[in-house]
This record gives C-alpha cells, sequence and structure tokens, in this order.
C-alpha cells in the first residue's frame, strides 16, 4: 500500500479509530503471509557490550549488572537443544562484544548450520569483511535496528556512534546477501510522530525483509531512568502501518509490548505481527541480558517458554510455522 508521510502521520495519530487501522493490518497480514506464526529461538548469549547508549540497560557504564560471555561451546550446546525443541531459526543476539571475533563466529555459525536452522545474527556494527565471512558460513539473516532516523536525536541517545555508518552498515547487510531485519524503538524522548513516519519510511526504502518495533521501556540504570517511555496503543499502530506498507515481509510481536502488558503480544499478533521470538537462553543469563526493566518470563524454561507462546498463538486461531519462515519463502542458503 502507498501511503504518503502526512496518511502515515493521521494514522500514527489517530487513537479514536485505532481499531479500525488494527483490523485492515491484521487483513493485509492474513492476505499475504497467511495465518501460520513463525517461532525464532533466541539466544542471548553475551551482555558485554562496548557502546553507551542512553537508554539499554547493558550500556558499557552500567556497572551494577552481572556481565556474562557464553563460551563457544555453551553456544552450540544452546543452539542444539532448541533446534532439537523444533525451532528452525536460531537468533543469536549480543551487545557489541567484540570477543567475538570473525573468526569465533566463523566457527559457531558453521557448527549451528549442522542442526538443519535458519541462523539470524544480531550482534550490532561490524565490518563489512566481518559480515562477510559469517554469510559466507551460514549465516543467513542478520538484525540491527537504525532505531530511529533523526540523526540529532540518534547522536544524541547513541554517544560515540554515528547514523551514517550504522546506515551504511545495513546496506552492506543487504549488498551480500542477507536478509535484512531492522526496526526502530517507539516513545523515545523528544521523538515526534513525524520521525516515525520517516523511520517507516526509511525501512520501506532500505527494503527491509523484516521490522521489528517495540516500546521504548526506560531502564532505572540508565541516564534516562526518569523518562516516560513508549506507549503499547502507538507502537501497535506504528507496527501495523508497518504491515500496510510492506505487507508481506515478517513482523515479531516483541517480547516488550508484553512487558507493557500480559496480552501485549497476542494483541500485537491480532494487528499485524507474524513471527514470535521465544528465549531459549537457559539459566541466570535470562535475567542479566536486560536491556529494559520488567522483561517477561525470566524465570521460565525455553520448553516452558515455547508452550507457552504455542498456546496463545493457537487460542487466537493461528498455526505455528513448520518451515524456515523466510522473507517471502526465501529458504536458508547453505554455507559455501
Amino acid at each position: 500500500m502507498n501511503l504518503s508521510k502526512q496518511d502515515i502521520i493521521r494514522l500514527l495519530s489517530d487513537e479514536q479509530n485505532q481499531e479500525d487501522l488494527f483490523r485492515k493490518a491484521d487483513a493485509v497480514r492474513k492476505q499475504y503471509v497467511g495465518d501460520e506464526v513463525h517461532l525464532r529461538g533466541l539466544i542471548e548469549f553475551s551482555n558485554i557490550c562496548r557502546n553507551n547508549c542512553m537508554y539499554c540497560g547493558i550500556r558499557r557504564d552500567n556497572s551494577q549488572l552481572a556481565r556474562y560471555r557464553m563460551s563457544e561451546n555453551e553456544l552450540i550446546e544452546t543452539a542444539h537443544r532448541a533446534a532439537d525443541m523444533g525451532f528452525k531459526t536460531i537468533v543469536m543476539q549480543s551487545g557489541e562484544d567484540v570477543w567475538f571475533s570473525r573468526e569465533r563466529m566463523c566457527r559457531i555459525v558453521e557448527a549451528i548450520k549442522k542442526f538443519d536452522v535458519a541462523i539470524t545474527l544480531s550482534v550490532g556494527e561490524r565490518d563489512y569483511d566481518d559480515y562477510k565471512a559469517w554469510f559466507d558460513a551460514g549465516a543467513d539473516r542478520y538484525l540491527m535496528r537504525i532505531e530511529t532516523t533523526d540523526k540529532d536525536l540518534y547522536h544524541r541517545l547513541d554517544p560515540g556512534m554515528s547514523w551514517q555508518h550504522r546506515h551504511e552498515c545495513l546496506l552492506a547487510l543487504k549488498e551480500i546477501g542477507y536478509e535484512l531485519g531492522s526496526g526502530i524503538m517507539v516513545g523515545l524522548p523528544e521523538q515526534s510522530v513525524e520521525s516515525i513516519a520517516e523511520d517507516l519510511l526509511y525501512l520501506k526504502e532500505i527494503g527491509v525483509d523484516m521490522a521489528g518495533i517495540g516500546p521504548f521501556i526506560p531502564h532505572p540504570q540508565t541516564p534516562l531512568k526518569d523518562a516516560a517511555g513508549g506507549t503499547l496503543d502507538l507502537a501497535r499502530r506504528t507496527m501495523a502501518v508497518m504491515r500496510l506498507i510492506m505487507p508481506d515481509i515478517n513482523i515479531p510481536a516483541t517480547t516488550a509490548m508484553e512487558s507493557l502488558h500480559p496480552m501485549g503480544r497476542i494483541w500485537t499478533l491480532q494487528s499485524g505481527a507474524n513471527v514470535v521470538m521465544p528465549n531459549v537462553t537457559e539459566g541466570e543469563y535470562r535475567k542479566l541480558y536486560e536491556l529494559y526493566p520488567g522483561k517477561i518470563c525470566v524465570d521460565d524454561t525455553p520448553l516452558h517458554c515455547k508452550t507457552c507462546i504455542g498456546a496463545k498463538i493457537m487460542s487466537i486461531g493461528r498455526t505455528i510455522g513448520q518451515g524456515y519462515g523466510g522473507h517471502a519463502g526465501k529458504l536458508p542458503h547453505r554455507a559455501h
């Protein structure tokens, strides 16, 4: 659907008629990607980060956080257990922890690829040769949020980082051949509805295969601890509009949505989303990867998480996808 910036602003601002928007987005989702909900097994393998983003609980200067890093074997074994549970995609996410060098990540990707899964990496900004080597080793998808296209806001919230560099990383990932995931946070301090509209048009322009839309939730150990935070309704409206303008992409019902309301992920699945990423990280690590407070399911086991969300998905008449769940039916590429 071709919506102008003014159309998008109008839809994002219209609280009165948001249920109509949600119904429309759900119908578009059903038409273009069907009733399957794709489950991705999420492994949060290191909470060490070299960056100091003002909104993030694992920022470099948060000295109150106990840090951890999985070993290569630990990460591979966690992925193996997730594959045995039936996950067809493994998402490996961490802070920007450069201990995971090009060679180390290649070994990990090659090992996990043997479990017949699609692999998504989400480890931040690295150089082109790293991205290329990991793709050649068997990684299929890469997830890196742009967060906001308001460059002034970006540079205030992400000190020492460059919006232009992040943009160039996204273009490089696309060029290499990854299925590209990006996304934004909704409700950042000083973020306008006009800015969110520009964010959505940016994601369309660069041709993302997946778009994650999540509400900003202030973390008590960050400089933005007293900020108002984002609302579930605006995040849902943003996600619904994303579905209208890019009807066949993958859109996750993010965990943060459920942190704001117990029905958050289900409502999001009913407003255009078609992917859920249950956490398959085990033990204490689940609590320590705290990007924002109030994260759900930190005391659950991976199997309980998968069973629980599966029951919720089926309770709204949807089915759990059995395939790899690539954009437009893309299958995982095989390592060279």
